[in-house]
């Protein structure tokens, strides 16, 4: 009985797990393994079959008195169905890595123009007709793109960080456009696409120069031609700002931004934030690099050569390199200037935004509802999968869902009169107040890099042409001009002042009004601080000061307080 006693219950406990064959615990070993793996990579398929593979809903938000947001709700059908990640790329993560490392892009051949830019750098401009995607050979030839006289809609694609016309996503994006008789031109970045560097001059993502010029000159060589525009990832920001800042001077009637990153310095906290994150992070900076070492002869003498090859981060490469060609003072600073969440309310053409909620690049928590919300230009469409760029469909993922949202929203803009209306009723319109963040000072509000900017520039009024008035005062009829007629003129003409002048206060209220709101975000949070240094200063002191008010109070009024309160 004793010697039963004895034994310990932990021996028994080994004896028995002794007995489990070895085979059970690497089948255990290996399910606990599948199980941190579909956590880690965010996999969905069983939610997926739980659902019957039904796919999820997609999210549209746009203004309720949008004519564009209702015609889109309407008329493309995509909108009204549900996105249905391919089942064996059900991951955010394994959908961007098939994108990058296979993609199954279809068979293309570009023909390519080189522009000179401003400054002497070169750009690849790689186009894709119809006649091209019947060919079917692969790859990039010298040749003629189109007449001068086409009137066939042209869509300008403005490729992502470090991609070019031969990425998978753009290739997919070319053909189906050309395919429904789009002609599509990929307008490659500075030192991409197997063209050199031929200027000091590099791209970033809020740089729009680029852009801009190669708009222009798509719009001059081909005037009878419609100009469309989509921008993935990086090229999304870049487009959207370049966007707000055209207004509505811009020659391009409809656009698409595809997985976009809006706030630059959101994006590069959250690629920093995990582990999985980090990954991409150090995967961009790789490629980053490899882009820096085919023109190290360039930039080698113009950035910090030995902290780009050193850099084991975006920003780490962004300080080195992109800061100094770019001339921005900090990293932050050029994150701040280069967001496009920043020019969000100027965009004055119809713009289609597409954001997957799991992207995990670009993430979630920097899409601009709000700002989406209140421009009546723009349409916002978000599903809950999609990872960066992939969006992947079919069982045999042969498709990227997005390309297919993109032609449909050309398609329906191309049919509505939405964009004749646009046309005519186009004018210039002032720079948004965030734009002028280069030229003002800019103050840390908080810990998450928010900031508030107002302009040293003053703001010229609003001015409109009164030759009109003029004209009719001015000018003298055969004959003899009635009294009555003159004071008919003289009132028009008072009443063109009145409302000049309406006009000039109503601008002015709309530049002021934000300035104000920003004023007393700011008063409101200093007077929150102050009272929170009052307090915290109260409660760090009061044993020191406590036991000086109360000695002083045991001299003073020693009389008059009962002796067994001063007992201690």
């Amino acid at each position: 009985m004793d010697c039963e006693s004895a034994i310990s219950p932990y021996y028994l406990l080994f004896q028995a797990l002794a007995l489990i064959p070895v085979s059970h615990y690497f089948l255990a070993a290996f399910f606990v393994f599948l199980v941190f793996l579909y956590n880690f990579l965010e996999i969905h398929f069983l939610h997926d079959l739980l659902t019957f593979f039904r796919g999820d809903p997609v999210t549209l938000t746009y203004n309720s008195s949008s004519d564009l947001g209702r015609s889109v709700a309407a008329k493309c059908k995509i909108f009204q169905q549900r996105y249905l990640v391919t089942p064996w790329l059900s991951s955010p993560h394994i959908q961007t890595a098939f994108l990058t490392f296979h993609g199954r892009p279809p068979p293309v051949t570009y023909r390519r123009h080189l522009f000179r830019a401003f400054d002497g750098g070169t750009i690849a401009l790689d186009w894709l007709t119809y006649s091209d995607v019947l060919e079917g050979s692969d790859g990039v030839i010298d040749g003629s793109t189109a007449r001068k006289d086409d009137k066939t809609p042209i869509v300008i694609v403005i490729p992502g960080l470090t991609s070019d016309s031969i990425a998978a996503y753009v290739k997919h994006l070319a053909f189906n456009m050309a395919r429904q008789g789009w002609n599509v031109v990929v307008s490659n970045h500075r030192g991409l696409g197997g063209v050199s560097l031929t200027s000091d001059c590099c791209y970033n993502a809020g740089w729009t120069e680029d852009v801009r010029k190669v708009i222009d000159h798509i719009r001059c060589e081909y005037p009878e031609a419609p100009l469309y525009a989509v921008g993935t990832s990086i090229g999304a920001n870049i487009l959207v700002k370049y966007l707000g800042e055209d207004g509505a001077n811009t020659p391009v009637v409809g656009a698409a931004a595809i997985c976009s990153p809006w706030d630059l310095l959101v994006c590069d906290r959250f690629i920093n934030r995990r582990p999985m994150q980090k990954i991409y992070d150090r995967a961009l900076t790789v490629g980053l690099q490899g882009y820096a070492q085919l023109h190290q002869s360039i930039l080698s003498r113009l950035v910090n050569w030995e902290g780009v090859e050193k850099s084991s981060s975006l920003r780490d490469f962004d300080n080195h390199a992109t800061r100094i060609l770019g001339k921005f003072e900090t990293v932050d600073t050029y994150y701040r200037r280069s967001s496009s969440i920043n020019y969000i309310e100027n965009v004055s053409v119809p713009l289609l935004c597409v954001s997957a909620m799991d992207d995990p690049v670009c993430t979630s928590e920097a899409i601009p509802w709000d700002e989406c919300r209140v421009n009546e230009n723009i349409v916002l469409a978000t599903t809950p999968h999609g990872g960066h760029l992939a969006y992947y469909e079919g069982i045999t993922a042969s498709g990227i869902w997005w390309v297919r949202a993109v032609n449909e929203f050309f398609g329906v803009l191309r049919t509505s009169p939405l964009i004749k209306r646009q046309r005519m009723q186009g004018s210039p319109v002032p720079k948004p107040l965030q734009s002028s963040i280069d030229r003002a000072p800019y103050l840390n509000v908080m810990g998450d890099g928010m900031v508030t900017a107002m302009s040293n520039e003053p703001t010229d009024a609003l001015q409109e042409d009164t030759s009109n008035n003029e004209h009719m005062i001015h000018s003298k009829e055969e004959g003899t001009i009635s009294d009555n007629r003159t004071n008919f003129e003289s009132i028009d003409k008072i009443n063109s002042d009145e409302r000049i002048e309406q006009k000039v206060e109503k601008n002015v209220k709309d530049l002021i009004v934000p300035v104000q709101a920003r004023i007393d975000k700011l008063s409101r949070r200093s007077r929150q601080s102050i009272w929170l240094l009052a307090y915290i200063a109260v409660i760090t002191t009061w044993p020191f000061v406590g036991s000086i008010i109360v000695s002083v109070l045991k001299k003073r009024f020693k009389t008059f307080i009962p002796g067994t309160l001063l007992r201690k």
